[in-house]
């Protein structure tokens, strides 16, 4: 074994060591929603952008009606030029009731991506003092609403973000979507970064966000983050960056979410962002380069007969276990691919730039910017 190989292996795994360690901090500090809170006083607007998602909105807008301890609550959906029926689905499920309202969205601004764009319309419509962005693949438990607003009044945040319970079934989604979770758990310190307006220190999901009204308007609201593919983060930073305070909480009780249903659709979602994920080239390697060291090369010392690798491995496997176990995920025997994951992982975010700089990203029909526009 070369010295440069030890060096990396022990590198690796007193990194691997430390992350989970730190996951283990963070998941102790987690702020968890309640689960029977108390009705609210206040107006609030659930907000759920569209676009060609007849199949799966039903389920979504049915559990909104359904939430309890939100005496005043608008539901607003934004159609955003759906060719697949998506308006009258959510007509047919409200049934009439007067809490919702369909939009039909406007002709895509340059300048704008579609979601952006969406939610844009959305918050301008809507009256509430607390806005909710709900994507339209997500299902709400029935106290999601009141517990989500509860926390943020209660903690005195700005924004916070409940990241729902991904749900994964076929070979991709097992190795990639644990991810989500593990990565802001293990690497994000979360109580700082509630406090901190540094980029780096933003995590958010669109999946489920709420804001307050005036933070969002002071921050430039989806018009501040007009351009941006990962634009929840965006809007996050964009509220830090105008003294809000807020992040992500443990959505694991109030939402479940299957974002892909296949290795194809689960590729091209992440070939569409995971360029935004790490910042510019150099970040993104940098980043990549370090996960790596800390998650692929102990194990692979392991199997070489490095008991430092083992150890490395071991810390890992532990990580990956633990936030799954926490945040409703599968533990075993996926944790133990935790490197396969990450390897994947890095795949895919190379696969992005290369998309993105060829100029042949695009998302739900429309094509995204290539580099250097």
């Amino acid at each position: 074994m070369s010295r440069l190989w030890r060096t990396a292996t022990w590198v690796g795994s007193a990194g691997a060591v430390a992350a989970t360690a730190h996951t283990f901090v963070n998941l102790a500090r987690l702020r968890t929603p309640a689960v029977d809170p108390a009705p609210l006083a206040e107006r609030v607007s659930v907000l759920v952008p569209a676009r060609n998602e007849a199949r799966r909105i039903a389920t979504c807008i049915a559990t909104v009606l359904d939430q309890v301890s939100v005496p005043d609550l608008e539901i607003l959906v934004l159609d955003d030029g759906s060719t697949d029926g998506t308006a009258d689905v959510v007509r047919r499920v409200a049934a009439g009731d007067p809490r919702v309202r369909v939009l039909r969205g406007n002709p895509l601004p340059d300048g704008w991506l579609g979601k952006p764009h969406a939610c844009h319309q959305l918050a301008r419509a809507a009256t509430g003092s607390v806005l909710v962005f709900l994507d339209a693949d997500v299902v709400l438990a029935p106290h999601a609403v009141a517990a989500t607003v509860q926390l943020l009044r209660e903690a005195s945040l700005d924004v916070v973000s409940p990241y729902p319970r991904q749900l994964a079934e076929t070979w991709s989604e097992r190795l990639v979507q644990p991810l989500l979770q593990w990565s802001w758990l293990t690497l994000l310190p979360l109580r700082l970064a509630e406090q901190s307006p540094r980029p780096s220190l933003t995590a958010g999901n669109g999946q489920l966000l709420a804001v307050d009204t005036t933070a969002y308007r002071r921050a430039g609201g989806h018009e501040a983050v007009r351009g941006e593919v990962l634009d929840d983060v965006a809007l996050v930073r964009a509220v830090k960056a105008a003294g809000g305070l807020g992040g992500v909480v443990d959505g694991t009780s109030l939402a479940t979410c299957r974002m892909y249903e296949s290795w194809p659709d689960l590729r091209e979602g992440y070939e569409k962002s995971a360029w935004a994920a790490f910042g510019p080239p150099a970040g993104a390697a940098a980043v990549l380069a370090a996960l790596g060291v800390l998650y692929v090369v102990p194990p692979l010392a392991a199997v070489r007969g490095s008991l430092v690798g083992a150890v490395g491995y071991g810390a890992a496997v532990t990580g990956r276990y633990v936030v799954a176990e926490r945040t409703g995920g599968r533990s075993v025997p996926d944790s133990l691919g935790h490197p396969a994951s990450v390897a994947l992982l890095g795949w895919l975010t190379v696969a992005s730039w290369l998309r993105r700089r060829r100029g042949t990203l695009q998302w739900k029909g429309r094509p995204l910017p290539r580099a250097g526009r």
